[in-house]
């Protein structure tokens, strides 16, 4: 009789082949892929995730958290059969007005991206989290994911496989467990995977406003001193902003009664859209840089903020961390194909070579333009608009801007460019 394979040997004592710890947008979207696309499928799939969402109602406002989804994402979101629900509660914006504080919006030095450039019919679409969370949930449950309800108390990883003890005493056994729990990862801290965290001393500021003009299906973002402020289409007559401030300020600026917060976004936006009336609650969330000296340890992955947390000036976040869901999963399609054991360190070794390649532009870039805009030397706040200018004045370079914030550029997964997750034999 002959031998049976290593990875089947190894497989046929898992309990789960893959298990996704976190069930973020992220996580669940890389749970979702692995389930349904027809080179996984034959993978069993497990979730963790202590607190399962729920749709919102029709009628029920807007979750304050909102993502700018790129076209990639969108496609990633049609790969997992949940855009169609996403979009229900989703606005599109069609192009973006970036300019300085010393500069007007209708300057020489102010950016303008617009869809038609690209020959696209949006630049991207505004889309809440709480709506994201719950379709995916429900895509995974149907897809026959497993779901765990109990927190992570342990991870332990050897050459042969992961174990790792939910906090209702469940062990699981698997081959392969992504990380998408946060910035703060506690798989990232249990496989001894170190992080570089540069904190801004800085919040993000987020709430609802109505507006006197038309926002025009575009997303405006001033850069000021002490941090941009970004107003995000969300409906008609209504924004969403995400005002970056020094943590002092910001707490000074959620103290502030409606009328008084209203007029300092407005003051704070130049009134591009006139005069401002909040329309929701206020929020804020801390700002920090966390970037994971690798991202794959012994049979773990880490995807999404677990990899790289980054400043939320460009919107990027979400799309990073989706772009690590696309690839993470061609990885192991990949794998698969060739008879590979998914959680050995080759494939690991390969998405994790991949994204950070890929990512590493992208992150550093977003600091760098922080720092740049917030700084106070005046050679600095004299080049940066000179950038800009250079960007505006220039289409070529605006294409390529646009077409990396679409998620389109560089080694791009394939389900993000609309192909199949693996090419056609």
């Amino acid at each position: 009789m002959m031998a049976e394979p290593r990875a089947a040997r190894r497989q046929a004592r898992r309990d789960v082949d893959v298990l996704v710890v976190g069930g973020g947008v992220v996580g669940a979207a890389t749970a979702v892929l692995l389930a349904t696309q027809t080179a996984t499928r034959g993978l069993s799939v497990g979730l963790v995730e202590p607190r399962l969402p729920s749709l919102p109602a029709a009628n029920e406002d807007w979750d304050l958290r909102v993502f700018a989804l790129s076209r990639a994402s969108q496609r990633l979101l049609e790969a997992c059969g949940v855009w169609p629900q996403v979009l229900q509660r989703a606005h599109a914006y069609q192009g973006m007005r970036v300019w300085d504080s010393v500069d007007s919006v209708d300057g020489p030095r102010a950016l303008t991206f617009t869809a038609g450039e690209l020959g696209e019919p949006e630049l991207g679409h505004l889309a809440e989290v709480a709506t994201l969370q719950a379709a995916l949930h429900a895509a995974a449950v149907r897809a026959g994911v497993r779901m765990f309800g109990a927190g992570v108390e342990s991870f332990t990883a050897d050459a042969d496989s992961a174990v790792v003890t939910l906090a209702d005493g469940t062990v699981l056994r698997t081959g392969l467990v992504v990380a998408a729990e946060g910035a703060d990862s506690p798989l990232r801290l249990a496989a001894g995977i170190a992080a570089t965290v540069h904190d801004y001393h800085q919040r993000g500021v987020v709430a609802f406003l109505r507006t006197e003009r038309s926002h025009e299906d575009i997303a405006w973002q001033r850069f000021l001193p002490e941090g941009p402020l970004a107003l995000l289409p969300v409906a008609s007559g209504r924004v969403s902003i995400v005002w970056t401030l020094p943590t002092d300020h910001a707490l000074r600026v959620l103290a502030m009664d409606d009328a008084m917060f209203a007029q300092a976004v407005t003051a704070a936006s130049d009134g591009v859209l006139g005069e401002l009336r909040l329309d929701s609650v206020r929020a804020s969330f801390p700002l920090r840089r966390i970037t994971a000296a690798t991202y794959a340890g012994t049979r773990l992955a880490l995807v999404g903020d677990a990899a790289h947390a980054v400043h939320p000036l460009a919107g990027q976040g979400a799309n990073l961390g989706l772009l690590d869901a696309a690839a993470l999963v061609q990885t192991v399609a990949a794998a698969v194909q060739r008879g590979e054991d998914i959680g050995d360190p080759g494939p690991l070794g390969r998405y994790a070579r991949w994204r950070r390649a890929e990512a590493a532009p992208l992150t550093v870039g977003m600091h760098a333009l922080q720092q740049a805009f917030t700084s106070p030397q005046a050679w600095l706040g004299a080049l940066r608009r000179q950038g800009l200018g250079v960007v505006a004045g220039n289409r070529w370079l605006r294409r390529q801007f646009m077409t990396r914030a679409m998620g389109l550029g560089g080694e791009a997964p394939r389900l993000c460019l609309g192909q199949s997750l693996l090419p056609e034999n």
